[in-house]
């Protein structure tokens, strides 16, 4: 547990005390402290979640994170960066919004040409690469693997996401997820296999190019 704010803190410009000072001062009953926070980490919150979530709803979640922390506040225990703390919070929301939002939404993709196949083969491949990271804007690659993402459950989602195209390690997304190690191992290979099957099903050569390969 983290001690309340002593009088040596309160007459300290707030914007300018360590996060652990922070959270005292809010603990100990001023509530607007938290801004401070929020100011502090909106852009590391919000860039992270809006690797998760469709756009219009990134505020929304990014908000929750923030909702979350704060109810939560008093079990942060400072043994780690208050940093890494409210990411495995923005990620436990983004899993929590998939599971309310699971097969809501319906995504439309155009047709693939070859190169959208040579995108679709980088992503899917055993190790992500940071050149073929930039080419994620391309809309028609962007719109398949979309689609294909919201056939996978929220566990296969947020698992696949985390330790594939955001390329974290292992050990990293297991911490971020609550899973152990070999959890995420185990479902990030299936998931990965299971959205390469769904988006071998759009491209017509896929399955005769596996059989020319065994």
């Amino acid at each position: 547990m983290i001690s309340k704010a002593n009088d040596r803190d309160m007459g300290q410009d707030i914007s300018q005390l360590q996060d652990i000072e922070i959270i005292r001062r809010v603990l100990d009953g001023d509530l607007d402290a938290f801004e401070v926070i929020m100011d502090r980490y909106q852009h590391q919150v919000f860039r992270l979640v809006s690797k998760h979530i469709p756009h219009d709803r990134r505020q929304e979640v990014a908000h929750d994170t923030f909702v979350q922390a704060y109810t939560s506040l008093s079990t942060y225990t400072a043994t780690g960066p208050l940093a890494h703390w409210l990411s495995k919070i923005a990620v436990r929301c983004c899993y929590d919004y998939w599971r309310e939002n699971h097969r809501c939404l319906e995504v439309t993709i155009s047709s693939i040409t070859e190169d959208h196949q040579t995108w679709l083969d980088h992503v899917l491949s055993e190790e992500s690469s940071d050149v073929h990271k930039r080419e994620i804007a391309q809309r028609e690659a962007r719109e398949i693997l979309d689609w294909a993402l919201a056939r996978l459950t929220p566990e296969e989602r947020m698992v696949v996401t985390l330790t594939h195209l955001d390329g974290l390690p292992v050990k990293e997304a297991a911490d971020l997820l609550g899973w152990s190690v070999i959890k995420v191992k185990v479902q990030a290979h299936r998931s990965r296999q299971k959205l390469r099957q769904l988006i071998s099903k759009l491209l017509p050569d896929e399955g005769k190019r596996h059989e020319k390969n065994k």
